[in-house]
């Protein structure tokens, strides 16, 4: 677990990154990149014939972005058409299909400023910690969520919920658009990036009291998936913590909230509107 910094300009951060198979299964399923400007986690569906295989295709569809300081965020959606098509291609080769979450941020270059992309398909969970509050930052999509929505269902039985694991978006799933966030880049944030292994098995307040411990991001990530595993670890475990330590903007000077994008799949070009938040907060 070693962390990885990326220096390039104009705004510096830190971050570790851990995943671990859990308890209950033999192969992990999860795929991560932690390496600036590109951090992302993909949990992959199919078993042992093809779930760590399409996690894995996630994640190489966004390695050319590693070390570039000037990715455009019509890059990234033609990157998520890149995933989608990789992983239709390894489910064509199985007889129980493949699918793959993905979530994360991209360092992006957008009017001449720096901003996070936050792009989300599936359950996997970007969160951020600014000012002592931790906000969610991704919508799961879920069947569980979506009973959320409709007041069938309380936020925190989430984790107990039979079904739980039902998502309806995936990568490499008919109608699965990634839905995607501009935010700015805030120095002081912490960004913590994990797999439902993680937000499936401890609360929203005993992560946003992990990442308040002041250790590092390589240390951090180590105590949440070690929680996470002292909490039953019935699935594979995936954490990225990411601190930006400057070159962003002042949090009590600037307006750190962003809006939600949209992505035309057929061109890969993205169209920014600020809506209604869903984002939860956790003071």
């Amino acid at each position: 677990m070693t962390p990885t910094t990326g220096p390039l300009p104009p705004f510096d951060v830190i971050s570790g990154a851990l995943t671990d198979t859990g308890l209950r299964r033999r192969v992990n399923e999860d795929s991560h990149l932690a390496s600036f400007p590109v951090f992302l986690v993909a949990d992959g569906m199919g078993g042992h014939e093809a779930g760590d295989l399409a996690s894995a295709a996630v994640i190489d569809a966004f390695r050319d972005f590693v070390g570039r300081s000037d990715v455009a965020p019509e890059e990234v959606a033609e990157a998520v058409q890149r995933a989608h098509r990789s992983v239709q291609e390894i489910a064509r080769g199985t007889t129980r299909g493949a699918g793959s979450t993905l979530t994360g941020v991209i360092a992006v270059q957008q009017n001449g400023e720096n901003r996070w992309l936050v792009v989300n398909i599936g359950d996997s969970r970007v969160y951020r910690l600014l000012s002592e509050r931790l906000e969610q930052l991704t919508v799961d999509h879920s069947i569980a969520q979506e009973m959320v929505d409709a007041g069938r269902l309380a936020r925190e039985d989430m984790a107990t919920f039979e079904g739980r694991n039902v998502i309806t978006r995936a990568v490499g799933g008919e109608r699965s658009p990634a839905d995607f966030w501009l935010l700015p880049v805030v120095t002081g944030e912490r960004l913590l990036i994990c797999s439902d292994g993680l937000s499936g098995e401890i609360t929203d307040e005993a992560i946003r009291a992990g990442l308040l411990t002041g250790a590092s991001p390589a240390q951090t990530t180590g105590a949440l998936i070690a929680q996470a595993l002292a909490h039953g670890g019935r699935d594979n475990v995936t954490a990225i913590v990411i601190d930006v330590v400057g070159g962003g903007i002042h949090p009590r000077l600037e307006d750190t909230t962003g809006g939600l994008v949209t992505s035309e799949p057929a061109t890969g070009t993205i169209e920014v509107e600020t809506v209604p938040s869903r984002r939860r907060r956790h003071d």
